[in-house]
């Protein structure tokens, strides 16, 4: 049988300085909700374009996707992305603690993908 390709490979964005804010956010996770966090990126790659529950767009935020998911203890983990050149662009991974996205958390993310449309 072939190989399956991935339709939307998932890359980090990077700071000009070279960091990796979400690869970062990844290692603070103890194994098993980087394992349920990883599983729920690796769905939208390999299934893009992939819907609820998994997946969904901002509203009001152009090109702006959230990747979903449900971790241990109940808690709830998004990763915003914006794709580009056919990949996804992981801009921000946060533990959601409100019902709503924090203004902070989409105004990292719409700084990131600016930065990463500049020099990216």
């Amino acid at each position: 049988m072939g190989k399956v390709l991935k339709i939307l490979p998932a890359q980090f964005f990077r700071t000009t300085a070279g960091n990796e804010p979400v690869r970062e956010w990844f290692k603070e996770l103890d194994r098993e909700d980087r394992f349920i966090v990883g599983d729920a990126v690796c769905t939208v790659e390999y299934g893009w374009p992939v819907g609820m529950p998994v997946c969904r767009s901002l509203a009001g935020y152009k090109d702006l996707w959230e990747v979903r998911a449900t971790i241990t203890h109940g808690r709830i983990a998004r990763v915003i992305f914006y794709v580009k050149n056919g990949e996804m662009i992981l801009l921000h991974g946060f533990i959601k603690k409100t019902r709503k996205t924090p203004q902070s958390d989409l105004d990292i993310a719409v700084k990131r993908k600016k930065e990463h449309e500049k020099h990216g």
